[in-house]
């Protein structure tokens, strides 16, 4: 199969893409990958930004001078007519979207027709921050380009390898039966880490160990516990609001106080929705920002304050995923936070030095792929997340297939 494949990774004001080539590969790791992009501020302050990965300077013509204005569908449509204008690329075979949740339903990549799309359309209320905006490209694509195969990678399917204990809440049956189970997200980014840092032992000739945690922190953030490379565990449940605290969101509450502020303080489910998922985390902690940039960076002792408590609420949920692993061989850092911010990577370490953790500050402080000090019992890893890798390799292997 010849011809490119263009994975897309689309959020609220952004854009994220990245362009592989179409030939199958045993391991997305192989996947020759030939441009990387992304808009930013898209409806008010778009701009673009694209990366070539070879030496190759890629014709930005048409592609560069982004009006302001320039929303999602304006972004694709760009895209793709710098694509196919391109004379060194070959023909988009297909588009790889990641989508947010799948349900009970999807549990593997598919591809996407009208009645699917409305399929994922209905769980918009369970990922109210993301599957609108990982919908939304699927659908100004079927209009640019109405014969483009489209195929969905859900951040949920990762996860289906769970037990059932670790996916059910203690309700009345009736609910699980309809769906309401834990289905954990971030799935594209512990299935490359989790690939990515076996090639790192590999690479080294270290010792595997079965047991790890994985943690992605950015915006967004979970946890993961893994046993020989699969998801038993993770901290992230039947919505993409529960576990870790966040950048916006709260992460878990004790579901008496949503009681209590709808019953109690009057406030509509609408509100306390928009307060757990837009006003909470580090920004409501702080009153100062949902960046850890600009936390890191303030002397405020709200910024502070903000940070000791997303270290404490990371620390806490190792231990419980520790516990469901039975011990832990290694802890693995991943997305903007865990790939950047070394005090933060610092500080949650130092928390976990009762299973054995022990730094390397001047690895820490350089980012080095392997930041545990030689007499660590707990391998410590700094690993950059491809969630565009996964969606591109398993549209490829789905396009094969069919």
């Amino acid at each position: 199969m010849s011809g490119e494949i263009l994975a897309i990774n689309s959020g609220s004001s952004s854009l994220k893409f990245a362009l592989f080539s179409a030939a199958p590969t045993a391991s997305p790791m192989a996947m020759p990958v030939r441009y990387r992009g992304h808009f930013s501020g898209l409806g008010n302050h778009a701009r673009v930004e694209l990366q070539a990965t070879t030496s190759e300077q890629p014709d930005l013509t048409g592609l560069d001078d982004v009006p302001a204005s320039l929303d999602h569908e304006g972004a694709l449509s760009r895209l793709l007519d710098w694509i196919e204008a391109n004379p060194s690329l070959g023909d988009i075979q297909a588009v790889g979207h990641r989508i947010v949740h799948g349900g009970a339903q999807f549990r593997e990549p598919v591809g996407l027709d009208a009645e699917r799309l409305k399929a994922l359309e209905s769980l918009v209320d369970l990922a109210p921050l993301h599957q609108p905006h990982g919908l939304a490209p699927v659908r100004a694509l079927a209009s640019l380009r109405p014969e483009l195969p489209q195929f969905a990678c859900f951040d949920t399917a990762f996860h289906a390898t769970q037990p059932s204990l670790a996916q059910t809440f203690p309700l009345p049956r009736r609910y699980r039966e309809q769906g309401v189970i834990r289905y954990g997200f971030h799935g594209l980014s512990f299935d490359y880490v989790s690939r990515a840092l076996a090639e790192q032992l590999q690479h080294r000739q270290a010792r595997l160990g079965g047991r790890v945690i994985i943690a992605h922190l950015g915006n967004g953030a979970s946890l993961c516990a893994l046993k020989d490379g699969r998801s038993i565990a993770a901290t992230t449940g039947f919505t993409a609001v529960e576990g870790l605290m966040m950048g916006t969101r709260s992460g878990s509450l004790d579901p008496g106080l949503v009681l209590h502020l709808i019953l109690q303080e009057g406030m509509t489910p609408e509100a306390v929705q928009r307060m757990l998922y837009k006003e909470s985390g580090l920004l409501g902690v702080s009153g100062i920002s949902g960046d850890m940039r600009e936390l890191l960076e303030s002397g405020a002792p709200e910024a502070a304050e903000a940070i000791d408590l997303f270290v404490y609420r990371i620390v806490r949920e190792i231990g419980s995923l520790a516990a469901a692993l039975g011990g832990l061989d290694h802890l693995v850092f991943t997305a903007g936070i865990g790939e950047l911010a070394a005090p933060v990577r610092a500080a949650v370490a130092k928390g976990c030095d009762w299973l054995g953790a022990s730094l390397d500050m001047s690895a820490n402080d350089a980012h080095a792929a392997n930041i545990a000090s030689a007499d660590s019992r707990l391998g410590l890893w700094v690993i950059p997340t491809d969630e565009e890798r996964m969606i591109a390799w398993y549209t490829g292997t789905e396009l094969a297939n069919q």
